[in-house]
């Protein structure tokens, strides 16, 4: 008997890191590779109905949702040139979607909201820019849990796992090495073996063959992890990953293993 191929319309989750700011859209020599890895990654995807995006830079005491039927722009970042702060991403939200989700984990003893006016901030617009430039992919964000949690983070993703049937994107927009002091803006790639040791540790977690439970709790003892206050001295950057875990039902590929800003970062794929 021939093995059944998987319905095409189950959820893709990615876990990615989005750069410094607006810089991947401005030229920066030091995210040259993150930028040719999003431009390349809808290659290896299936086009999407909606896009999830789970930020960084949005934390909530409960979980919020954006609701805005044509979400505005968020420059949630200062010092940069000008055009920084003219960059547009028109893609339509997805109130619908926000609040299927907003009942599902209401549904799951997770309290949940939907903001009407929130905008893209860059932990959205930077990637899918890059991704699916055309921006006519309805798209909407789910905050992240003020505290920082980590097994909160993780239950957010489980609440999630009934979308796993739907075609949408679900991804989570941070940065695997977000020590902001110690960045190269001239995108020196010096070796760091505890960056190294990190990253390392993140792919044998994700990708490596051990049971969900047992990634999940190392997960939620990230601090334990080679290096980890090195590289995550606050770590609203690592817990879109938390969420990207619990969702997903299968150990992660992982899709990129490169320099950002001087620093090695990693992407997942479930």
């Amino acid at each position: 008997m021939r093995n059944q191929k998987k319905p095409q319309n189950h959820a893709q989750i990615v876990y990615l890191s989005h750069g410094g700011g607006p810089l991947p859209i401005l030229g920066d020599a030091g995210h040259k590779a993150m930028v040719n890895f999003m431009r390349e990654l809808p290659s290896r995807l299936r086009k999407p109905d909606a896009i999830l995006v789970i930020s960084a830079h949005w934390e909530e005491s409960t979980a919020t949702l954006s609701g805005a039927p044509a979400p505005p722009m968020l420059y949630d970042y200062y010092g940069f040139p000008d055009e920084a702060y003219e960059i547009n991403y028109p893609a339509p939200g997805n109130p619908g979607l926000a609040d299927r989700i907003a009942g599902l984990l209401i549904k799951n003893s997770i309290p949940a909201r939907i903001d009407l006016q929130r905008g893209f901030d860059h932990g959205v617009f930077i990637p899918l820019k890059l991704m699916y430039p055309e921006a006519d992919i309805p798209s909407l964000q789910l905050s992240l849990l003020r505290g920082l949690d980590p097994a909160a983070h993780i239950a957010l993703g489980k609440a999630l796992r009934e979308l796993t049937d739907e075609n949408i994107l679900v991804i989570g927009s941070g940065f695997s090495f977000h020590n902001m002091g110690a960045f190269s803006r001239r995108g020196i790639n010096a070796p760091d073996p505890a960056n190294d040791a990190f990253q390392n540790w993140l792919i044998e977690v994700c990708a490596g063959p051990i049971s969900r439970s047992e990634r999940e709790q190392l997960l939620i003892d990230w601090q334990k992890a080679p290096s980890a206050r090195y590289c995550h001295p606050r770590e609203e950057h690592l817990l879109p990953l938390h969420v990207c875990l619990g969702m997903a039902d299968k150990p992660a590929e992982t899709i990129f293993d490169d320099y950002i800003l001087g620093k090695r970062a990693v992407a997942f794929l479930w």
